[in-house]
């Protein structure tokens, strides 16, 4: 059902989006980790594997340096939905805009996504030095596990009763590489 219809835009081709009853809901009674943190950006909607569990401690620190203590988190929520549209990108009323802007302090969660391999995570983030140094933290210790568990992997398909997990990444790749001159 929609509440507000929205607008076409009379130069180019940006217009702004219905907003329904669903929509009014997830400001007031958020369900899902999604609707409660959707004000800082590109939050994950997916409450489950190795992505979530890497950005869900960013996004709750960026909620803890974003909102201040006297306002309540509906607020920014409305004013991410009435002032940007539910997006990082339009604007569907400039004041409201700015609002929650100077109220968050510019702070949000731009874009994650994973590039060349599954556990090479980039995260896009505005912030101060804190959230930008937790973000670098996050990138390189899922590199490093998803990097350790790939070479396991690849070294238990060519050995499987290959038990030494132990090992650092750089001695398994070692292993892995003498595995790789043997074989014919």
């Amino acid at each position: 059902m929609i509440i507000f219809k929205g607008k076409k835009a009379k130069i180019g081709p940006v217009h702004t989006r219905n907003i329904t009853l669903d929509d009014l809901r997830a400001v007031f009674f958020p369900k899902t980790f999604n609707e409660k943190y959707k004000y800082l950006g590109s939050v994950p909607w997916n409450e489950e594997g190795d992505i979530f569990k890497a950005i869900e401690p960013l996004v709750i620190f960026m909620d803890y340096k974003a909102r201040p203590k006297w306002c309540p988190r509906w607020f920014l929520r409305y004013l991410h939905l009435f002032g940007n549209d539910n997006s990082i990108v339009r604007m569907r009323n400039r004041r409201l805009s700015t609002l929650k802007s100077r109220l968050t302090k510019g702070i949000s969660l731009v874009d994650y996504k994973t590039k060349w391999q599954h556990y090479d995570l980039r995260l896009s983030v505005l912030g101060d030095k804190q959230i930008n140094n937790l973000a670098d933290s996050i990138e390189s210790s899922f590199y490093r596990k998803g990097y350790r568990e790939d070479i396991l992997k690849r070294i238990t398909d060519i050995e499987p009763e290959f038990s030494m997990d132990y090992l650092s990444s750089s001695r398994l790749e070692e292993y892995y590489e003498s595995l790789v001159e043997k074989m014919p």
